[in-house]
């Protein structure tokens, strides 16, 4: 068997259409795809009972001395389908871990970012409450007006730092 394949004609000349171009990639591809399985397939040579030299890809009938030129392909791995469902396995895994770390990360940025907000608006308070020249008023429990003193801007002032040093990264 003789396999030839006139490949000269099927260089990119610019009178080729685009969609001849695909056809030619498409008739290349299928050419070469049909060679492969020829390359792994055995060859036996044998000479027949005329005396004609015999090449094939498959083994004479009868007992006829047979000379092997090309082995055939050894066997697939016989774990092939069980190892590719393993490392299909493994992929996913792997897949789901990412996930599972970016939403963790994200998380805890979230998290930071809410942190320092939070410790920006401390800030502020403290600021005020260190602010002498201004005076603070709240509303007690019965919704009356009631000025701030300085002992209670103080005490206010010191928990507010402690929670700062807490929670807050220095500056």
């Amino acid at each position: 068997m003789r396999l030839s394949l006139p490949f000269s004609h099927l260089h990119c000349a610019p009178s080729l259409a685009p969609g001849g171009r695909v056809l030619v990639a498409l008739a290349l591809a299928l050419a070469c795809a049909s060679v492969v399985p020829l390359a792994n397939a055995a060859l036996y040579k044998w000479t027949d009972a005329n005396g004609r030299v015999v090449y094939s890809d498959q083994p004479p009938l009868g007992d006829v001395k047979t000379e092997i030129l090309r082995a055939p392909a050894p066997a697939g791995n016989p774990d092939a389908l069980k190892d590719l469902a393993n490392k299909d396995v493994e992929l996913r895994k792997k897949q789901a871990e990412a996930a599972d770390s970016a939403k963790k990360a994200e998380t805890k940025r979230a998290d930071a970012e809410k942190r320092a907000e939070m410790c920006t608006r401390v800030a502020g308070q403290i600021k005020m409450l260190s602010a002498d020249q201004v005076s603070l008023v709240r509303q007690n429990t019965k919704g009356e007006v009631v000025v701030v003193d300085e002992t209670t801007r103080r005490r206010q002032r010191a928990e507010l730092e402690i929670w700062i040093k807490a929670n807050c990264q220095p500056a």
